[in-house]
């Protein structure tokens, strides 16, 4: 048996169809408060093992109503969990930071679970979001008119697909008040210049191969999850989408997609788009360095836009 595909440290692809992950050091959900937060770990679908972690800063009672970030995970669609302690302290923090109430998914990943699973599998955490509401104490002061959508690498891919399918569905209880994709995952089988360029091969090598196990079989890189530009939304849509903040790396070879992501809102006459570098750094610096100079710069940056939409 040989390994046909791998990311070393992370993942092992084997010729049988077996898969290994090497999980970073995992931090287990603390209901006592621990560093100005508390998190819990909650069943979003039992039968498709989708689970979630919701992060609460310390709040004096009675309070008002919180709004509510759900943040989708990276890892190319293959890797990750909300789990990692990368994840935990920054968006625990990020609770912090913004007052608000951090609701993080963990997806089914690929391969064993193509796109767009994923996508469908995190859009089922509003409609648990919605029906949990009332009956989940730690929601109680969840205010379901102000929930945004936020994600890294492949969780902010995940971001714009769930928002779609959230803008046509008229009866979802929630009002998707903005977007924040944080260095986002795209692709396309048109080459960019960045991936064109001289030393360039390792880093498409491995966006390609997360690519190849993540979308559907017989795809390829325009696949609408991957391509966004051939995504099927019409003129009418595109002005109704949310208001969205990019935020890109200085050092990320992803630098690039995200500010074609960008460019390509404002074209489309999205109403609100806001690109945010931070310099001199790397891709989901904030999941490697959770507590950061930087990291704390991009909180900051994100519950600004969160307090103006």
């Amino acid at each position: 048996m040989s390994i046909v595909a791998e990311a070393p440290g992370y993942l092992q692809v084997f010729s049988d169809g077996s898969v290994k992950r090497f999980a970073p050091e995992i931090a287990p959900a603390s209901e006592e408060s621990s560093g100005g937060f508390k998190s819990k770990d909650v069943i979003i679908d039992p039968s498709k093992a989708i689970t979630g972690r919701i992060f609460l800063p310390d709040i004096p009672e009675p309070c008002t109503l919180r709004p509510v970030l759900v943040y989708f995970h990276g890892g190319g669609f293959c890797i990750g969990s909300t789990s990692w302690l990368g994840y935990h302290h920054f968006l625990g923090d990020f609770s912090i930071v913004s007052q608000s109430i951090v609701l993080s998914i963990d997806y089914r990943l690929a391969p064993e679970n193509r796109l767009p699973i994923a996508y469908d599998d995190c859009y089922s955490s509003l409609e648990w979001l919605c029906n949990q509401v009332t009956n989940e104490p730690w929601l109680k002061q969840a205010d379901l008119s102000r929930v945004f959508l936020s994600g890294d690498s492949a969780g902010g891919n995940i971001v714009h697909q769930v928002a779609i399918k959230a803008m046509r569905n008229k009866t979802l209880r929630v009002k998707i008040r903005g977007l924040l994709l944080i260095h986002p995952y795209f692709g396309s089988e048109k080459r960019t210049e960045k991936e064109r360029a001289d030393g360039a091969a390792g880093y498409v090598a491995m966006n390609d191969m997360f690519w190849r196990l993540s979308i559907p079989v017989c795809s390829n890189r325009d696949y609408h999850g991957c391509n966004f530009e051939n995504q099927d939304v019409s003129e009418a849509e595109w002005r109704e989408f949310p208001a969205v903040a990019v935020y890109v790396a200085g050092l990320d070879f992803l630098k690039e997609r995200g500010v074609m992501y960008a460019e390509f809102l404002q074209r489309k006459e999205v109403k609100m788009v806001k690109l945010v570098e931070t310099e001199n750094e790397s891709h989901v610096f904030h999941v490697f360095h959770p507590k950061s100079e930087a990291t704390l710069l991009l909180q900051r940056q994100m519950s600004e836009f969160m307090k103006n939409n």
